[in-house]
């Protein structure tokens, strides 16, 4: 694979393949939420949930993308988010990556119910190597305690975040949309150049 390529790719595992590809999928609304935890997982469900701070709860959300909890997942999203993805016939379900690590970063409070929590996700991209990347979540208190809202991400170096709010999935799933294509146009015009590169390097070898 071609590095202009590689780039993309591996910037749109972290935003999508991670979070949104989990969260809304291919199916919409014939996706169903996760069933109901049995008795013993749900209690081990209820303690990972109890109230807590911005930063334990982003840390919690992280290790549930990493690990692929879905129950978890979805329990520390807000509850307008959990309804409204619901709504859609969807669910978080992360796909698990044991080759990933995060970092959290210092919380910066935007009010008495409202944070910012920075992170740095690293993993391996599809060379297999490591990469990291920033992320900034925001998180609210609502009555069960700090609960995840959204989250903003750098997709294409050097340009604006893409910002992402779980309590609007329709935005979240047409902007799922145009970055999908916006991906394979970037990806097809890195091929060219390369392709159209060995073309003249073969021409000025004649």
């Amino acid at each position: 694979m071609h590095r202009g390529s590689r780039m993309v790719s591996s910037s749109i595992l972290l935003v999508i393949g991670l979070i949104l590809v989990g969260m809304f999928g291919c199916g919409g609304a014939d996706q169903k939420p996760a069933p109901p935890a049995d008795s013993d997982s749900g209690q081990e469900q209820a303690s990972s949930t109890e109230p807590k701070g911005p930063a334990a709860t982003v840390h919690d959300f992280l290790e549930a993308a990493r690990t692929g909890d879905d129950a978890t997942a979805t329990a520390l999203l807000t509850p307008v988010a959990r309804e409204k993805i619901e709504d859609l016939g969807g669910s978080v379900a992360p796909p698990s990556s044991d080759t990933a690590r995060f970092a959290l970063g210092e919380v910066q409070m935007l009010a008495e119910d409202g944070a910012r929590v920075p992170s740095v996700w690293t993993d391996l991209d599809g060379a297999g190597q490591e990469k990291s990347y920033k992320m900034l979540w925001m998180v609210r208190r609502v009555e069960e305690g700090w609960r995840v809202a959204g989250m903003a991400a750098e997709v294409f170096p050097g340009e604006p975040p893409l910002l992402l709010n779980f309590e609007n999935p329709e935005e979240v799933v047409q902007k799922q949309q145009m970055l999908r294509e916006e991906i394979r146009r970037r990806t097809e015009q890195a091929v060219l150049e390369s392709q159209q590169a060995e073309t003249h390097k073969d021409s000025i070898r004649r």
